[in-house]
């Protein structure tokens, strides 16, 4: 068990150092909505503005040399019309508004008409365009096994969006729609016992009916398993995601999707829950292990201070229990309105147990609350934590991988908050940040972290200078990196994710790094070396990842180097040895004499410059071999995990899709590589096939497609296509995916495979864990 002093000094230990990145990128239109900026987990940024949603996606690619971050821009556009929310029938409808708009008493007829949730069309207003909030679901809901997106439009339209291309958005489902055909269908009332009808030309029932249809905030829930029993009384797991929707009413929405999300057909149900709430502000999940099960609820604040805990019914999710009551975590309505909520997981030292900590942004103030469970039950601790900001928090993200909380406000001002535990509760640690000892003035709009604390992202826009606001604002988002490359490589080996492509902000910074030094440290080679012996394809993939930047970095180096002196004009000599030839004018005599052979001697090279490069080709071949070794090992392990599947799920002399034979020819003709794994398999696999070869066959001309290469096939009319890297069939047609990094290719799922055959072409790709779109 850790001692205070012990935990104290860790806390201490883990101050930040924020370094800038390049580059900034510069943001069309003004910043919108509340927490515009937000991080997925597959590293894609969002931020809300007036023109649309404008997405970064980082990439880590090992193909460019340059030491930027690598920036992928796209855009989620604004729609075409106004939303408008259905609260009966349209003749009804406007014979209601008409009556609202002319009544006699200006306290009602002006707020009606200035009320943007009545009229959304704008009429005596400017329309408003652009969005309130963003949020992304975990990753593997889109058919890619990527995030989708629920965005929130300003006059309230919600709706969920996927990014299949990388280049367009696509919109799923229409919320807002969806919902407003459930309400109509139930006649807009929640439960059985409200029996009153009240007719739409009463302004509060008006007023009402609108008010259960503004969306406040929406967030994701993870991904949940749940069984379902086929026909043959088979057991089959089904994954669900949910997505929490607050309404301005304070009901919640629940929408449970099935995955992959398509579309309005994927939808399995939609429950609302009353949260009692009243003017709720801010949404989120909240999540607790205990004893190997999961606790699971809603965290709901208002904008009148109080914050609870709203129970959700998960009984057909596996490993999920539901509390029995709302959790009340904070009652007073002290004015102070609740922000933004976030939670951490993280373990009690001196309870010896796991525990749930919610901070709160309150105004300037950060409301906490320590909950964990002992035999007397849930116990809740909660205090504030004063002093970080003489203005209201705007944003608020935490670390989950590292425990940690980031807070900033208006001024440009950050805190980053560690929590310490006490044998009673917790306190924090806090260090103050200005980001305009990195960025100049600025006044900041959000901030948000990286998945695995690598990285902060913020969005900023010009700061007063001598006391006067800009003219014109000019909106950037930044980057800055929170950890030492020493940090993120000990994380990178240590993770239990062991996968690149989810970390990929602490892969860039160790390409950051090497790309700089032109080097790979030797204690991170070394660690590594003691990680392959542990067999886990992940480490392989991590060796190659570094092994290829280090080759761009010598690349590079090398370019630079001058070897090659400028080109000399070549000294041209006859047989009878008359001076050079010059360019000054002949005689025409000269020129009609008869010609003679001519003779070009070859420029001379200075040998001191070929051998100072030498060296750095030398570096060169020695690393694109080791790097053609890395990328030969794991491919071999694929096409073993590959027979593997073949020799589970087929039958004797059964062809499937997949040449079998091929591959084991393939495995079997390295002569350098003895694996004795891969000799009994093939074994296995060969008295299973009966001698039957079931060779591949071009398309085109109908002859053999021979298995010499892993990459792509030529058959012997010179027909050359590609294989696919996950089933390592030939794609013989023009429409075929590429994994993120273009590090290799696959081929779609054909109606007729199986399902092994479709689990195999889900996976990512075997030298980058980028997924194939």
């Amino acid at each position: 068990m850790m001692s205070a002093p012990e935990n104290r000094d860790a806390a201490l230990g883990l101050r930040v150092t924020l370094t800038k990145r390049e580059p900034s990128v510069r943001v069309a239109h003004p910043v919108s909505g509340v927490e515009p900026v937000v991080w997925s987990e597959d590293h894609r940024v969002s931020v809300c503005n007036s023109g649309g949603v404008s997405v970064l996606e980082v990439l880590c690619d090992h193909r460019i040399s340059g030491p930027d971050l690598i920036l992928h821009r796209s855009c989620v556009p604004i729609g075409s019309r106004a939303c408008s929310l259905k609260v009966g029938s349209p003749k009804e409808v406007h014979e209601c508004r008409n009556k609202f708009a002319s009544y006699k008493n200006p306290l009602h007829s002006q707020s009606f008409k200035l009320d943007r949730t009545f009229n959304p069309e704008g009429k005596l207003l400017t329309q408003m365009k652009g969005f309130k909030y963003a949020s992304w679901s975990p990753c593997g809901c889109d058919v890619n096994g990527r995030c989708l997106l629920a965005v929130l439009s300003l006059d309230n339209r919600l709706t969920v969006q996927t990014n299949t291309n990388r280049v367009q958005w696509k919109q799923l489902a229409d919320l807002t729609e969806l919902y407003g055909q459930r309400l109509s269908e139930a006649n807009y009332r929640m439960n059985n016992s409200d029996t009153a009808q009240v007719g739409l030309e009463d302004f509060a029932e008006f007023r009402r009916r609108h008010s259960m249809q503004v969306p406040v905030r929406m967030e994701w829930s993870g991904i949940c398993t749940t069984r379902e029993v086929m026909e043959n009384n088979e057991c089959k797991d089904i994954s669900t995601v949910l997505l929490a929707v607050l309404f301005e009413n304070g009901d919640i929405a629940v929408w449970n999707f099935q995955i992959p999300f398509l579309g309005s057909e994927s939808v399995v149900s939609c429950n609302t829950i009353e949260s009692g709430v009243t003017s709720p502000s801010v949404l989120s999940w909240w999540e607790y292990q205990h004893s190997n099960r999961k606790i699971s609820g809603l965290l709901v604040g208002s904008s009148l201070g109080p914050v609870k805990i709203v129970p959700v019914n998960l009984k057909a999710v596996k490993g999920y229990f539901t509390l029995r009551e709302p959790v009340i975590l904070w009652q007073e309505a002290d004015q102070l309105p609740v922000h933004s909520i976030r939670t951490l997981a993280l373990y009690h030292p001196y309870q010896k147990c796991n525990c749930s900590l919610v901070v709160a942004a309150r105004g300037a103030y950060v409301f906490w609350c320590l909950l964990l469970i002992s035999k007397a039950g849930l116990n809740v601790h909660n205090s504030h934590v004063t002093g970080l900001h003489s203005l209201p928090i705007i944003s608020m993200s935490t670390d989950k991988q590292n425990g940690s909380i980031y807070t900033c406000s208006a001024d440009g001002k950050l805190r980053h908050l560690t929590p310490v535990f006490t044998d009673v509760a917790v306190k924090f640690e806090h260090q103050l940040i200005k980001l305009s000892d990195f960025f100049g003035p600025v006044k900041c709009h959000g901030i948000a972290v990286s998945p695995y604390g690598a990285y902060l992202v913020c969005v900023t826009s010009e700061g007063m200078s001598n006391g006067i606001h800009p003219v014109n604002k000019t909106y950037q988002v930044h980057f800055a990196a929170l950890k030492s490359f020493e940090e993120a490589a000990a994380q990178l080996l240590e993770c239990s994710t062991q996968n690149l492509f989810r970390q990929t902000d602490l892969a860039d910074l160790l390409r950051w790094k090497i790309l700089r030094d032109k080097l790979i440290p030797q204690f991170l080679l070394d660690a590594l070396d003691k990680k392959l012996a542990g067999g886990s394809m992940y480490f392989w993939r991590l060796h190659l990842f570094l092994m290829r930047i280090w080759y761009q970095a010598l690349k590079k180096a090398s370019s630079e180097i001058p070897w090659k002196p400028p080109q000399k004009e070549p000294k041209i000599t006859n047989d009878d040895g008359p001076p050079p030839m010059s360019d000054e004018p002949t005689d025409q005599n000269d020129n009609e004499s008869s010609p003679k052979e001519i003779k070009l001697s070859e420029p001379s090279i200075d040998t001191t410059e070929v051998d100072k490069a030498s060296p750095s080709d030398d570096g060169l071949l020695e690393v694109q071999k080791k790097i053609e070794h890395l990328e030969k090992r794991l491919t071999r392990e694929h096409m073993k995990r590959v027979l593997g599947e073949v020799y589970l799920h087929t039958y004797i002399t059964e062809n499937t899709s997949i040449p079998t034979r091929g591959i084991c020819d393939f495995l079997l003709a390295d002569k350098d590589c003895e694996d004795r794994a891969a000799q009994v398999l093939i074994g296995h696999i060969e008295h299973k096939m009966n001698k039957q070869t079931f060779p591949e066959h071009c398309t085109l001309c109908k002859e053999a497609l021979p298995f010499s290469d892993c990459r792509r096939t030529v058959c012997a009319n010179g027909h050359v296509w590609f294989r696919c890297f996950l089933t390592f069939r030939a794609c013989q047609n023009l429409m075929y995916r590429r994994c993120v990094l273009h590090d290799s290719i696959a081929r779609y799922p054909a109606p007729d495979d199986p399902d092994w055959i479709k689990r195999l072409l889900q996976g990512c790709c075997i030298l980058c864990d980028s997924p194939v779109l």
